[in-house]
């Protein structure tokens, strides 16, 4: 009898891995909506995004070849619009020159905050909207205030950055945003690409994002300066977004064959 009391009741056996497993999962459901609407967990996080960023620049030297963002055959196109793809951008702040100005454009998305949070960590200021767009001449309210800001960054000798494709669309095909910036404010788009030897491509995203890692090799590359004339009309504003297409698709592919070529 004393063996059937030491068992217990059957209800009250001890829960079983898969129960505690769905007790795990409800617990985080419960406590995911808060920790993502927290300033203080984003803030946290984009910290140590920021290091790891910071990282992988610190262990990653320079290759032969690789473009300055500041000085030599590019001050004379400054100010300027950086132009980047989606998923290749990631370690632009920590490769970007200390102490110079730059206003960088980021998607209005929840998801974009964090990218938002990490730029202030390099002292980057963050313009929020959607500039990519398929069609120029229709953008949105924050889109248009977003170009607006941009322009007046320009216009005040600020570089600002901006990504070209257009968030969950054709990835590595500019949209005609950028484009219309370069118009307004008759500075010149700078084609840039960043790669590393040692990465992580995550291959299910719409954009192949590219997790850079640290103690690799890294290259910048900068392509050849792409002006779009106050006057553009609607064939040559498209001309200009395939020019721009094709200027970051290779350099991207220069970047990539920089730290992927003998050491």
């Amino acid at each position: 009898m004393e063996h059937d009391l030491a068992k217990g009741p059957a209800g009250d056996a001890a829960p079983t891995g898969r129960g505690g497993s769905r007790t795990t999962k409800t617990f985080w459901r419960k406590i995911r909506e808060p920790l993502a609407q927290s300033r203080f967990v984003k803030n946290a996080i984009a910290s140590l995004l920021a290091q790891f960023v910071r990282l992988v620049r610190l262990t990653s030297p320079l290759v032969a070849g690789s473009a300055r963002f500041s000085g030599g055959a590019y001050a004379e196109f400054e100010p300027g619009i950086i132009a980047l793809w989606h998923g290749q951008h990631l370690l632009t702040p920590a490769y970007y020159p200390k102490r110079k100005p730059l206003v960088a454009m980021v998607s209005r998305s929840a998801d974009a905050e964090l990218n938002a949070l990490m730029l202030e960590k390099f002292g980057i200021e963050a313009v929020r909207g959607s500039g990519g767009r398929e069609n120029a001449r229709h953008l949105d309210k924050g889109g248009a205030k977003a170009l607006i800001a941009l322009k007046k960054s320009l216009s005040a000798g600020k570089n600002v950055a901006m990504i070209a494709d257009i968030p969950h669309g054709t990835p590595r095909d500019a949209g005609l945003g950028i484009v219309l910036l370069a118009r307004l404010s008759g500075r010149p788009l700078l084609p840039v690409a960043i790669a590393t030897s040692r990465r992580k491509v995550l291959e299910k995203s719409w954009d192949k994002t590219t997790i850079n890692l640290p103690f690799g090799r890294s290259a910048v590359t900068i392509g050849t300066p792409i002006f779009v004339p106050a006057d553009a009309d609607e064939a040559e504003m498209e001309r200009k977004r395939q020019e721009v297409t094709v200027a970051l698709n290779a350099a991207t592919a220069e970047a990539y064959r920089l730290v992927d070529g003998p050491r």
